[in-house]
C-alpha cells in the first residue's frame, strides 16, 4: 500500500482512539471542572465499563447486537451508580479535601481492582461486536490526467470502527445540551463557579456533586463499552485510559470542556498516527513530553482560566 492510503488508516485508527479518549477525558475534567477534585479511580469506573459490558452480553446471550444495546444502555448506568455511592460513601465524608480524596481515590482504584480481579479473573475476554461488515474507502490521486479517484486494495474500516468515531460526537452535542440549555445544566455551573453561593440559594450542592462523580463515571464507562469490541476487556485495562486522561485534561486545562475536547482529538490522533507507523511506546513519550512543555509555559493548560 502506498503512503497516503496509509495514512489515511492511521488517521482512522487515530479517530477511533480520540472518540474514545474523549469520552473518557470529558468525565475527568467534569468532575473537576464541578467538585475541584481530582479522581486518581477514573481509570478503574472505565474498566469496570468493559468488564459489566462482557457480563451483560453474556447474560442476554441472544444476539450481539442485542447484548451491545443492553450494555450501551446499562454499563454506564450501573458504573454512574457505583461512582455515585463511593462518593456519598468516602469522597462526602472527608468533605472533598483535595489531598485526601487523592488518598481515598488511589485506595479506590485498588479496592475496584482487586474486587473485580476476585469475580471476573485474571483473563482478558472478548465482546462480539454488534456489526462488524467492512467498508472499502475511496482515495484521491492527483496526476497527470488531474484528479482521480480509485479504491485501493486493502483500504477499508469496519462499519463498528466507524460508528464509534460517530458516536462520540453525538455523546457530546447531548453534553451540550444538557449543560448549556437545561435547568440541570444551570445548576451544575452554579455550584462550578462557587458552592457556597450555590447552597444559598437551595441548591442541594452535596447531591449535585454525587450526580456529578456518577457522570463522570458512566462517561468512561461509555467510552468503554464502545472500545470493548476492538480490544478485550481486563482487569488492568484502566492504567493506559487514567494516564491519556490526565494528559489531555492538562494539557486542555483542568475544568475546560472545549480544551478537554480539542486535546483528546489532538493526543488521541497523534497515537493512533505514531503507534501505526512507528510504536506505541513512542506516540506515549512524546504526550509526556506535550504535557511537560505545558506545564513549563503555561502551566494552566490551553484553555485553562489563568490565575492571578
Amino acid at each position: 500500500m502506498e503512503f497516503g492510503p496509509h495514512l489515511m488508516l492511521a488517521m482512522l485508527e487515530g479517530l477511533v482512539q480520540a472518540s474514545v479518549l474523549t469520552l473518557t477525558a470529558l468525565g475527568l475534567s467534569l468532575v473537576f471542572g464541578v467538585m475541584r477534585v481530582v479522581n486518581v479511580a477514573h481509570g478503574e469506573f472505565f474498566m469496570l465499563g468493559a468488564v459489566f459490558s462482557w457480563w451483560i452480553t453474556q447474560a442476554v446471550g441472544a444476539s450481539p447486537a442485542l447484548g451491545f444495546i443492553a450494555a450501551l444502555l446499562l454499563a454506564p448506568l450501573l458504573v454512574g451508580l457505583i461512582a455515585a455511592l463511593a462518593d456519598w460513601l468516602v469522597l462526602r465524608r472527608i468533605e472533598y479535601d483535595p489531598e485526601r480524596t487523592i488518598v481515598a481515590t488511589i485506595g479506590l482504584l485498588y479496592i475496584i481492582q482487586q474486587l473485580t480481579l476476585m469475580s471476573f479473573g485474571p483473563d482478558a475476554r472478548p465482546v462480539p461486536p454488534p456489526f462488524n461488515s467492512r467498508i472499502a474507502l475511496p482515495w484521491f490521486e492527483w496526476g497527470e490526467g488531474g484528479l482521480s479517484l480509485y479504491w485501493p486494495w486493502g483500504l477499508s474500516i469496519t462499519s463498528y470502527k466507524l460508528f464509534v468515531i460517530l458516536a462520540a460526537p453525538a455523546v457530546l452535542a447531548a453534553l451540550w445540551l444538557v449543560m448549556a440549555r437545561s435547568r440541570l445544566g444551570l445548576v451544575l455551573r452554579a455550584t462550578r463557579i462557587d458552592g457556597e453561593i450555590a447552597r444559598t440559594f437551595a441548591i442541594p450542592v452535596e447531591k449535585v456533586y454525587a450526580l456529578v462523580f456518577g457522570i463522570g463515571a458512566a462517561l468512561a464507562a461509555l467510552g468503554a463499552v464502545l472500545v470493548v469490541p476492538i480490544q478485550q476487556a481486563h482487569y488492568l485495562m484502566g492504567g493506559d485510559p487514567l494516564l491519556l486522561s490526565f494528559i489531555v485534561v492538562i494539557i486542555g486545562g483542568l475544568g475546560s470542556l472545549r480544551g478537554t475536547v480539542l486535546a483528546a482529538v489532538l493526543i488521541g490522533m497523534s497515537d493512533g498516527i505514531i503507534s501505526v507507523f512507528f510504536t506505541p511506546t513512542l506516540a506515549k513519550i512524546i504526550a509526556t513530553l506535550l504535557v511537560a512543555m505545558v506545564l513549563v509555559f503555561r502551566p494552566e493548560g490551553l484553555f485553562g482560566e489563568r490565575r492571578a
